[in-house]
């Protein structure tokens, strides 16, 4: 029996760390890197007859979230205790919501794969709710002993649980993508993966083809990266078909991903929530929310961020004009959408309109801007370097070739220079202006050619001194023009409007 036989069933938990400077029950920090239990406070470590306080932050970050993926903010909600024995767990029971969530429903809508074969779908959120996190084993550099860290004890979390909605480990990783994007967009988790501030657990099973009930399913705990999620998944999924198969049965169990050997391997049974013997906390009063709390949220959250991604995206596509593809591509985080409209902005002459340069300042942003940000943020994850270069510079640029003062290749070198200035902090938060690019495209003789006269004398002394690629062009080897082309940009040290120069080039070969 083939895989094409079987349906996948996937469900993600999320455990995304609140962006708040102290604990969720107490005042101790959560700055990550500290040395061992320097970060652990008295109610941390369930010191006898210490008592929990609130942190109003997390609660206003999980009201953020709620009001993001358009789903029900409870006016009530109660804290509870998840009773269980490890470690790393002072208390012996996590403080967390079980029955009455903070957050119930909504969806995100994902984009799976690229090009024509890419397609959207919806994903339903069963609930988002608040927690505690547990401290961390440490098992190495302790001669064969294991050390326990009780810092991230009390650090402050949202668990995001979807429905199992997805059938493919590409729609869970695309899944996983979109919801690190929006809490980052939101401003309620910085997303870091290595640090553990974004951990995804897979619950995975599969049935046959037309089954309307789920498969047993067994639970991919802790994955830190989009690239083992997706391994993990499709792992899991092969040894269930395979154990289904040859007439095995799941069990329901917790697994752990092994990122050497690309192996899921069995960890403990799966417990269900009657073996944590929940119960409301008795030193939290229930979390009310009132509608006025939620007006005020949400103000604020738009004050600060604009517009949701969502939004933006069918801004882009009804008003500009753009693909859905390009809408998504230059959604990736708050600041690049301004980019790409401060670009379109500047990109157009008098008397045109912006949507006429819109696809243009579509392509710089998403092939020229993104990227670099992406390679900086890599260099320097603690810069905010989409400040480096606004996007008025980027549409000054794209101005510039289209008026042909400069060429594509002139304006992309430009704008690379400007990007390292302004990651080495040569200009100030403006990342340089027009009057910086007028400057530099002076003093360096950058400005294009277009007199005709000019570009054809260039073309005769290449022709004259490529003979034998004159030849091939004209015995019908297309590549032999190129050269050509090539060979008189070369001899106009680049600045040849490039379209002329094929244009005579072509006419002076065929004429």
């Amino acid at each position: 029996m083939s895989r094409t036989d079987w349906e996948v069933v996937i469900g993600l938990e999320v455990h995304a760390q609140l962006n708040t400077a102290s604990k969720i029950f107490s005042g101790a920090s959560t700055a990550f890197g500290a040395a061992p239990n320097v970060q652990a406070s008295a109610v941390d470590i369930a010191l006898p007859g210490v008592l929990p306080v609130l942190n109003r932050g997390a609660v206003e970050r999980a009201i953020r979230f709620g009001l993001a993926i358009g789903a029900h903010v409870a006016p009530t909600s109660v804290f509870a205790r998840k009773n269980y024995f490890y470690p790393d767990l002072p208390k012996g029971y996590q403080i967390s919501q079980m029955d009455l969530p903070v957050v119930v429903g909504g969806e995100i809508t994902i984009r799976v794969g690229e090009g024509e074969a890419a397609y959207e779908k919806t994903v339903r959120l069963t609930r988002a709710h608040l927690e505690e996190d547990a401290g961390k084993s440490l098992h190495e550099d302790f001669h064969g002993m294991t050390g326990i860290d009780l810092n991230r004890a009390g650090t402050p979390l949202l668990e995001i649980v979807s429905e199992p909605d997805m059938r493919s480990s590409a729609e869970a990783v695309a899944y996983a993508r979109a919801l690190h994007a929006l809490v980052r967009w939101i401003d309620i988790c910085d997303g870091n993966m290595q640090e553990g501030s974004f951990r995804c657990d897979a619950n995975v099973s599969v049935r046959k083809k037309g089954a309307a009930a789920f498969g047993t399913r067994r639970e991919i705990k802790n994955l830190n990266s989009f690239r083992f999620l997706q391994q993990a998944i499709d792992y899991e999924v092969q040894w269930q078909i395979d154990t289904l198969e040859d007439g095995g049965t799941i069990q329901q169990a917790t697994v752990l991903f092994d990122p050497d050997s690309g192996e899921t391997r069995m960890m403990r049974s799966k417990e269900d929530a009657h073996d944590y013997r929940y119960f409301p906390d008795p030193d939290l009063l229930p979390l009310a929310i009132s509608d006025e709390w939620k007006a005020r949220v949400k103000e604020e959250m738009f004050d600060q961020i604009g517009l949701l991604p969502e939004d933006w995206r069918k801004k882009f596509v009804d008003q500009y004009g753009l693909s859905r593809q390009d809408a998504i591509a230059l959604t990736p985080f708050p600041r690049a959408p301004i980019v790409f409209e401060d670009a379109a902005l500047a990109a157009a002459r008098e008397g045109e309109s912006v949507t006429d340069v819109a696809k243009v300042a579509a392509n710089w942003v998403i092939n020229e801007y993104l990227p670099r940000w992406n390679a900086s943020a890599e260099r320097h994850p603690d810069i905010a370097i989409p400040e480096g270069v606004h996007g008025s510079i980027v549409g000054y640029l794209i101005r510039l070739v289209r008026e042909n003062v400069i060429n594509n290749k002139t304006a992309k070198d430009l704008f690379d220079e400007f990007w390292q200035r302004a990651e080495a902090k040569f200009f100030d938060s403006h990342g340089g202006t027009e009057h910086d690019v007028d400057r530099l495209i002076e003093e360096r003789g950058l400005k294009q050619v277009t007199d005709s006269g000019a570009i054809e004398a260039i073309i005769d002394e290449v022709l004259a001194a490529n003979p034998k690629s004159v030849e091939e062009f004209r015995a019908g080897k297309e590549k032999a023009f190129n050269a050509l082309v090539g060979q008189a940009m070369k001899a106009s040290k680049g600045k040849a409007n490039p379209a002329q120069v094929n244009e005579l080039l072509r006419k002076k070969l065929t004429g």
